[in-house]
């Protein structure tokens, strides 16, 4: 079997020779590349690999977690880096747009660079570790080419989480005379369908596992107590039956206007809300807290009993003005992906306690989105308050409200099924998008946890293969996003003090990267999927999150300066709004929400008392570089 040829290259002075070893493995090739200094003098320098990668007239991206196909469509209103063909100008990197990208390893859960040169065609992929004996690694792509680089390149500009670009960045090694080091690598060819990046994934994954063991800090019981008792007693507001979004680690802490910074706001679902109380209510029940059920019960009832004049919730609670709209920039609108998934939670709500309240706004929300939907089976993604029309049919989070309209019964089971048809080629095309309020149209790891979701209730409700096979292949793509491998830290930061684990979190988006456990939403349906196809790697994958956030959940005051069951929402990986090994200092009501969400629904599968994701014992980041 011939390998494709490899280029390399010198970033920087000085005399260089190069040796290449190639061995066959099952997914591709191993590569082991020693690299000789030949200088008299010391050089600054980096060292540059790639594969052309011929017939790019269409090429199809995918750096997990980071770039997929354009990244940010053209007309999105946030900002982040995106693929044209041809835009090479300083005008064009202006505005983060341009056709060849360069990017520092964390910011992949894999590092690695997969590039269909057009459609229906065979492709190629080049993947590393986060590190080499050179640093930090590089992953990176251009006009007809992918490549790695040792030590990291960001290039033609650097993003740090805002439209603002920053000046790239050129990471170098010193090279004293003679010196040698062996970098190492993988290639790997692909097939035409382009969800074959997920065969190469898995055996990555498999690779990395070893070298990146779980180690939760509690049991999945105890972290179920620990992110219940957050809710209750530091989101839970009884006036007027609230969780706030947020509330600060540091109850001594104002804003600039004197007042606390917790934000004194509440979604519908997403980031506070109905899923969230759910999850709290169902704790209640099972360890006989009365007063966690009350509060639960209280949130619920608050925004079941206001609904908006179209007919389903509003988006967002404000304390100074009360309901109005989701965060969108369309006046008026309300997100598709909020109300359809505090619909579902709901729906769920009912099932442990009835409430004629309740089960009136599921009827209201299921009822008007029914009547507007598309002929195609479109659900739409921005619905106006008042008048109900349809401001937006673009993106895929009209997906969120399937799994809502199959569990509420079989009158809906219809409409679902044409929803999920139409949205099936967006999943086919490996390119979800537009599940989070905060990044309007940008592809997202949320999209693939409501992808799931979706699919994995409409074969729960027909037993059709055809909804399994797009539940597996969401799941797959959702798992472009999470990380496969441990982060390095500076051992004074504060994920480095606490030597947190990073596989198993999930990078947010492309335009929000940093790690988060919004993926434990998904707990449940995960551990179906492996069930309905036999395959435990997605139970495997699941039961990594669990473990990977049951760190970080306060298990006293005082713990990493938090309060007892605060967690916080963002975990600084790379260098993107923070700088890397730094944790948000902010407690949100989703994280601790979907921390107790994923703990209950392992407990209800049996899972609490696995040794394997309860023990806190593993071996340390010093030990484990040292194997």
């Amino acid at each position: 079997m011939t390998h494709p040829e490899l280029t390399v290259g010198v970033l920087g002075d000085g005399s260089f020779e190069f040796e290449q070893h190639w061995s066959a493995v099952a997914e591709g090739w191993q590569v082991a590349l020693d690299v000789t200094f030949l200088g008299l003098h010391a050089v600054d320098a980096s060292i540059r690999v790639s594969i052309p990668v011929p017939g790019s007239t269409d090429p199809w991206w995918l750096i997990p977690g980071a770039f997929y196909g354009e990244n940010r469509p053209a007309d999105n209103d946030r900002v982040f880096p995106r693929f044209q063909i041809g835009a090479s100008t300083q005008a064009d990197h202006a505005g983060m747009v341009s056709d060849e990208w360069h990017f520092r390893a964390d910011r992949a859960a894999t590092p690695a660079v997969f590039c269909w040169p057009a459609p229906s065609t065979a492709g190629l992929a080049i993947a590393t570790t986060e590190s080499s004996a050179l640093g930090l690694s590089g992953v990176g792509f251009g006009p007809g080419f992918v490549a790695l680089t040792f030590p990291f390149r960001e290039f033609p500009v650097t993003y740090y989480g805002d439209g603002t670009p920053r000046e790239a960045e050129q990471e170098t090694h010193s090279w004293s005379p003679g010196e040698t080091a062996t970098l190492e690598f993988t290639v790997h060819e692909l097939s035409a369908d382009r969800h074959d990046y997920a065969r190469v994934l898995r055996a990555l994954h498999g690779r990395s596992a070893d070298s990146a063991p779980l180690r939760p800090w509690v049991p999945v019981s105890s972290a179920a107590d620990l992110a219940a008792h957050g809710l209750l007693e530091w989101h839970y507001d009884p006036d007027p039956g609230v969780l706030l979004e947020t509330v600060g680690f540091d109850r001594e802490v104002s804003g600039r206007d004197g007042k606390s910074v917790d934000r004194q706001a509440m979604h519908v679902g997403w980031v506070s809300g109905i899923p969230w109380a759910y999850a709290l209510l169902r704790h209640g029940l099972r360890v006989g807290r009365t007063d966690e059920v009350d509060a639960a019960a209280r949130v619920i009832d608050f925004i079941a009993s206001n609904l908006s004049p179209s007919g389903t919730f509003w988006g967002v609670w404000y304390r100074e003005h009360g309901w109005t709209q989701s965060w969108t920039h369309l006046k008026r609108g309300l997100h598709s992906r909020t109300l359809g998934e505090a619909t579902l939670f709901l729906v769920r709500a009912l099932a442990l306690r009835h409430d004629p309240v309740w089960a009136a706004a599921v009827r209201s929300n299921l009822s008007v989105v029914v009547a507007r939907q598309r002929a195609d089976g479109n659900l739409g993604s921005i619905h106006h308050a008042e008048t109900g029309e349809v401001l937006s049919w673009v993106g895929t989070s009209g997906l969120a409200w399937v799994p809502a309209l199959v569990a509420a019964g079989a009158e809906y089971l219809e409409t679902a099924a044409r929803a999920g048809e139409f949205y099936a080629s967006f999943v086919e095309n490996e390119y979800l998008h537009g599940a989070p309020e905060d990044v309007d149209l940008a592809p997202s790891s949320e999209d693939g946890y409501v992808a799931v979701m979706a699919y994995m209730a409409l074969f729960r409700a027909t037993g059709a293969p055809r909804w399994l096979d797009l539940a597996r292949r969401a799941a797959d793509w959702t798992f472009t996003f999470r990380y496969s491998y441990d982060v390095s830290f500076e051992p004074t930061s504060m994920l480095g003090i606490y030597d947190f684990g990073t596989r198993g979190a999930d990078q947010a988006s492309p335009s929000n990267q940093h790690l988060h456990a919004y993926g434990l939403v998904c707990t449940q349906e995960l551990f179906e999927l492996a069930d309905a196809t036999g395959d435990e790697f997605y139970r495997l994958r699941a039961l990594e999150t669990l473990a990977c956030f049951r760190q970080f959940v306060a298990r006293h005051d005082g713990d990493f300066n938090a309060y007892r069951g605060m967690v916080s929402e963002r975990y600084y990986q790379t260098s993107c709004f923070q700088p890397k090994g730094m944790l948000l200092t902010l407690s949100h009501a989703w994280s601790a929400g979907v921390l107790l969400l994923g703990c209950e629904q392992a407990i209800s599968a049996g899972l609490d008392g696995v040794t394997a994701w309860a023990s806190p014992s593993g071996p340390t980041r010093a030990a484990r570089k040292s194997t």
